[in-house]
């Protein structure tokens, strides 16, 4: 379960970091606040992942001390976020582009803690990623809704 949580920990600052690059490169204002606000809560992730796994480590006090063991700011497919923008800064040079990369790791996201919580027989813990799941569905009706109207 611990290793779990470090993988979606840290895949959550990969998209808490993609979503602020999104923000701070978006030249859409709309897109911007909606990726800005997708970051903060990508980082509410991360607290919950924390506080999950702190209650089953009890020798984790600190989140640094947690965080010093975690790989983060990897996105799906092992890429950092500067190293996915490379690779795909063909794929992102519109308002649509840039909302259906999005859309697709919000996708990935939900696959993941979807197949995380089928795997954990701890309730809490199933909770606790069936609920990051739901909110990643969140994710994706606010990224459509923005598609709509943009497209």
């Amino acid at each position: 379960m611990g290793e779990i949580i470090s993988l979606a920990y840290g895949m959550e600052e990969g998209l808490r970091s993609f979503y602020t690059v999104v923000s701070e490169r978006s030249g859409d204002p709309d897109v911007a606040a909606l990726a800005h606000r997708l970051s903060e809560i990508e980082e509410r992730h991360k607290g919950r992942l924390f506080g999950l796994y702190a209650s089953i480590h009890s020798t984790i006090a600190f989140r640094e001390a947690f965080e010093s063991d975690v790989v983060s700011g990897i996105m799906e497919g092992g890429f950092t976020t500067e190293a996915f923008f490379e690779q795909n800064k063909d794929a992102m040079k519109t308002v649509p582009d840039i909302l259906n990369i999005a859309m697709m790791l919000e996708t990935q996201a939900l696959d993941l803690y979807m197949r995380y919580s089928g795997k954990v027989r701890d309730k809490t813990g199933k909770d606790v990623l069936y609920n990051l799941a739901e909110e990643e569905k969140g994710h994706l009706a606010s990224l459509g809704r923005l598609m709509e109207e943009k497209v």
